[in-house]
């Protein structure tokens, strides 16, 4: 017998699908704004549609006009209907506009678009269970996935992260070791060499491009003497001694991540430590349906999976492994001591010794 159709029900679901499907549509402006300067210039001081316009480069009114009444529908940008101008409010700026926030989504704009040029080859992969090579996706997969995670590391792995550790920031402090592995353009890598003068610092990505990139980021600030980075897979890493290894966000995205955690045991000094961040994720499915779930489990739809089973052993894990899983892996790999060393709305961060 067919269920009764709830009106109440449908309308609610409605108005779901069109906030859905507006925020998808806005992913195109929002990037052109990006690109285009738009979202700065109205940081700086409101402006008319003419006056934006001029200050952005001479572009054409009309165009522009029309893009800021799209923002402001989007709720991105604030409309002044007494002066017929826009502005971009503290809130909507620490989103748009500055680099450094920890909520600056610049890159999560750049992912989606991604996303969406890699349907048809994620497509293939459905019906016939290939995988695609990383970096292959996409015109510039690696580059959005840089930026999307760069405000998260810029306001965690020092302030946050390597503190919860267990001893770790003292031996940085002192000149440790480390090895970042799974580095991609290298701003984690970065990141910890300017905080720890120190210690010296290998990066290893097993994509050619992103360690170009990351080269030519090491040089722009001064730190090729005590950084370097390397093509190799995880479990390729020949040298051996490290007295911290890091991966961010990228052990779930491994073909074999159970071996490459009894690779990073042989390669860790004995008394090292291995840190290990990861999307923020319940054990269970059920406990990730939400807004933070869906957007890792679309994005490992699109890209984690595909990665994964594009690799050797095709393990699958996904973004929303969770703790449970990510520990039995990691276990097995030779690994006596697994804590969840603290947290953040999301990642987790695991560590093993």
């Amino acid at each position: 017998m067919a269920q009764a159709l709830d009106e109440a029900k449908l309308n609610e679901f409605i108005g779901k699908m069109l906030g859905d499907l507006g925020g998808a549509m806005s992913v195109p402006t929002a990037r052109i704004g990006f690109r285009l300067g738009l979202f700065d210039e109205l940081a700086k001081s409101p402006a008319t549609a003419a006056e934006l316009a001029a200050r952005a480069g001479g572009l054409h009114e009309r165009y522009v006009r029309e893009w800021c009444l799209a923002q402001c529908a989007n709720g991105y940008v604030t409309y002044d209907p007494a002066s017929d101008s826009f502005s971009v409010s503290p809130e909507q700026a620490m989103v748009f506009t500055v680099q450094d926030s920890p909520v600056y989504l610049r890159g999560a704009f750049e992912l989606v678009a991604a996303m969406i040029e890699a349907e048809a080859k994620v497509e293939h992969c459905f019906r016939h269970g290939t995988g695609v090579r990383w970096g292959d996706s996409a015109g510039c997969l690696f580059c959005a996935t840089g930026m999307f995670f760069r405000p998260g590391y810029v306001n965690n792995i020092v302030q946050n992260w390597i503190p919860a550790l267990d001893g770790v920031e003292a031996k940085l402090n002192s000149g440790a070791k480390v090895a970042d592995v799974g580095c991609g353009v290298g701003f984690s890598t970065l990141l910890m060499a300017q905080a720890y003068p120190a210690s010296t610092f290998t990066g290893y990505d097993f994509h050619e491009p992103s360690i170009i990139e990351a080269r030519s980021h090491a040089a722009e600030h001064g730190l090729g003497d005590r950084v370097k980075f390397e093509v190799a897979s995880a479990k390729d890493i020949a040298e051996t001694g490290f007295d911290l290894i890091t991966m961010y966000d990228c052990l779930h995205d491994m073909g074999d991540p159970a071996g490459c955690a009894g690779h990073m045991r042989r390669i860790l000094a004995p008394a090292g430590t291995w840190m290990i961040v990861e999307p923020i994720a319940g054990n269970n499915p059920a406990e990730n349906f939400n807004p933070v779930g869906r957007l890792y489990y679309n994005a490992s739809t699109m890209i984690c999976v595909p990665t994964s089973l594009d690799q050797e052993i095709g393990a699958g894990l996904g973004a929303q492994a969770g703790e449970a899983k990510l520990t039995e892996v990691i276990r097995g790999g030779g690994f006596a001591s697994v804590r969840r060393a603290t947290e953040g709305p999301f990642n987790m961060v695991l560590e093993a010794r």
